[in-house]
């Protein structure tokens, strides 16, 4: 899923190289991402539209793919697709953000996988889903994303488990900071920026500042400098996942990212609070929190 760009799109690719029948889902059959794997990739690769949030669209798939495979069953699934269009703390991002994460992230992958079970049982396949850290840890200001992240997480794990007497063996994929689609556009964060403090109650704007949503914003921009372009460390661990004898039940592509599981499961809360915002985004009191101490001082 999700072939448009990004993972999905050079897994597909990468994949069809190699000589598998490929089924490539993507938002929009017309978009530039999809005709451009339709160019560079063999007639054996199939494009398929699919919204995940939309049922029809999951159906009229899982009929296609069973009608082609339905002799030889399926072998792997890569649940890639995934969504996230707000950088905020939870109380600033609205609750249609969190249920559109879990829409895409979660049930969509949720509903698909469900769906293909009966043809992986028959081959005794492989899934392999692409998370995120940020659904092991709180990232500040991506609490949408995180949580949605986490509940795939958690559901993978449970099929990893209870699929194991079908011979289905299960992967995670669990990356570093990569350049995708719309993740690093500068544009599309700050149009995302001004629709939210567009959306805020009065109260809450009050009470955190514009200026603190402007300063998250920056932060954000200044940190997809470090994005990653090569997408080949996340390409090997999906096709690892896909062929390995014995594949890792969790696969961590990317710089840095041995530290940061070090300090989350073997340091302190505040220590790994800290390292998250220093690696990250710190963002600056909000506009209550600094008239107060400004209060505070003066007093003093």
């Amino acid at each position: 899923s999700g072939c448009d760009s990004g993972f999905g799109q050079a897994t597909a690719r990468h994949l069809d190289i190699m000589g598998f029948r490929v089924f490539a889902s993507v938002l929009d059959l017309q978009s530039p991402g999809a005709q451009e794997l339709r160019r560079s990739s063999s007639p054996r690769l199939t494009l398929l539209q699919m919204d995940l949030t939309k049922t029809e669209d999951i159906q009229r798939v899982l009929q296609h793919i069973q009608a082609h495979t339905n002799s030889t069953g399926l072998w792997g699934l890569v649940n890639n697709a995934g969504f996230n269009d707000t950088i905020a703390d939870a109380e600033l991002s609205p609750l249609g953000k969190f249920r559109t994460c879990m829409e895409v992230n979660f049930f969509g992958s949720l509903e698909l996988t469900k769906g293909l079970l009966p043809l992986l049982r028959s081959a005794s396949g492989r899934i392999v889903t692409v998370s995120s850290p940020a659904g092991d840890m709180p990232f500040p200001c991506l609490a949408a994303y995180g949580a949605s992240k986490a509940a795939l997480s958690l559901v993978m794990d449970t099929f990893r488990s209870e699929l194991q007497p079908w011979g289905i063996k299960v992967s995670l994929i669990l990356p570093g900071y990569y350049k995708t689609g719309t993740t690093c556009d500068p544009a599309f964060w700050n149009l995302q920026k001004q629709q939210l403090l567009a959306s805020l109650p009065q109260e809450l704007l009050q009470a955190y500042g514009k200026e603190y949503v402007e300063e998250i914003n920056q932060q954000f921009i200044q940190f997809m400098k470090v994005a990653v372009e090569d997408l080949g460390a996340v390409v090997n661990s999906i096709t690892d996942g896909l062929l390995a004898a014995n594949p890792a039940v969790r696969y961590y592509p990317g710089q840095g990212l041995g530290i940061m599981y070090f300090i989350h499961r073997y340091l302190p809360y505040f220590v790994r609070d800290l390292f998250l915002k220093g690696f990250f985004i710190n963002p600056k009191l909000p506009r209550a929190l600094r008239q107060e101490h400004h209060k505070d001082v003066k007093k003093a």
